[in-house]
């Protein structure tokens, strides 16, 4: 997928309906909606009492969630008249209070419809690209197969199960001897920090191994400061890893710092030396704001990647966040390095409430 990075402007212009470059799309149970509110209209002219105010209600709330604008508003329209007529006619006891159900359901579909309408999609559609979204997100996390002899692995949890998540990582091998990778931590979480970290996710891939080590977290910072969002920091670790020889240096902008594990000792330390500002808070952030650790993996080493989410705990000083991290860890690396990721991030300090991620890479 093509990334346009490009800083030429854009005139933005409102959508107030479909055009022919673009039309509404509309989903394949649009005409059985339509047809079935119109034949409701016919059977109730023709025989008034064999109206079922019953049946209005669903059609309305399935109009209104599945049809655009003009195809809601007409099935609206045949309710509307189908209800009149065989109250008219027949003078059904209830028929007054039904009515104002039905009245209330359209109007409340239509008040949630509305930020869809903005939009310029229907909610069907909508659906659809949040879907799309989502599939994007985990597409973006897959890391490449790494050479005979190495391996990494990544887990991302987001807070509460959902399915959007502020932390992301992506990975990059651009030549057969070096791999990339850089995990970070958008602020906010949820939906919102979701969407932020699919637009970072790809212009961060694409930055990922275009340029020099040292100069990706100064490009990265760049690209978040030009977006002007009103929380647009975050956190990232980038690490660059020779794959022919094990040395490997690592950047920081603000995030906790990476773990090295050493066969000898079989206990993870911090990475010390790495350090750098928070990205999107300052502009013009060089290479030499970024201190950048270096080191080698020996065979049977691993670094170790976290965000916030698997140290921090309100209330608890974070300090023993990290000890109890690193004293699980420890655990994990003598028990079997694969699938550690997942299970250093189930037991992450933030639980739930917290978006996650972890990220192994270990040379065998």
């Amino acid at each position: 997928m093509a990334i346009d990075l490009s800083l030429a402007p854009r005139r933005l212009t409102r959508a107030h309906g479909p055009s022919a470059a673009e039309p509404t799309r509309i989903g394949p149970c649009a005409p059985a909606l339509v047809s079935l509110a119109a034949a409701v209209l016919l059977v109730t002219l023709a025989w008034p009492w064999a109206a079922s105010y019953a049946l209005f209600i669903p059609i309305a709330v399935a109009a209104g969630m599945l049809l655009p604008r003009r195809q809601a508003a007409f099935v609206f329209g045949c309710l509307g008249v189908a209800y009149v007529v065989s109250v008219v006619q027949t003078g059904q006891p209830g028929a007054v209070s039904m009515g104002l159900v039905l009245l209330a359901t359209m109007a409340l579909v239509t008040v949630v419809d509305r930020r869809h309408t903005r939009a310029g999609v229907s909610p069907a559609v909508g659906n659809d690209m949040l879907l799309d979204l989502r599939e994007r997100l985990r597409a973006q996390g897959r890391l490449p197969v790494l050479p005979t002899g190495w391996n990494v692995e990544a887990s991302v949890q987001p807070a509460y199960g959902d399915s959007f998540s502020g932390d992301f990582v992506v990975g990059n091998c651009p030549t057969p001897d070096r791999f990339e990778l850089a995990l970070v931590d958008v602020s906010g979480k949820g939906c919102t920090a979701g969407t932020r970290s699919l637009l970072l996710g790809g212009a961060f891939a694409g930055l990922l191994g275009a340029m020099e080590p040292r100069r990706f977290l100064p490009a990265a910072n760049d690209y978040l400061v030009r977006q002007g969002w009103s929380e647009g920091f975050a956190t990232a670790v980038h690490a660059s890893v020779d794959l022919a020889t094990g040395d490997y240096s690592i950047g920081s902008a603000g995030h906790p710092p990476a773990m090295h594990f050493r066969a000898g000792s079989g206990r993870f330390a911090p990475v010390t030396g790495a350090s750098g500002m928070l990205l999107g808070v300052l502009e013009r952030q060089g290479p030499d704001d970024f201190v950048r650790a270096h080191g080698r993996l020996a065979r049977g080493d691993a670094l170790l990647f976290v965000t916030d989410g698997v140290i921090e705990q309100p209330g608890v000083d974070l300090m023993q966040g990290v000890d109890r991290m690193l004293g699980y860890a420890d655990r994990e690396m003598t028990t079997g390095v694969r699938g550690a990721a997942t299970r250093i991030c189930n037991v992450g300090s933030g639980g739930d409430a917290d978006d996650r991620a972890v990220v192994v890479i270990w040379r065998e």
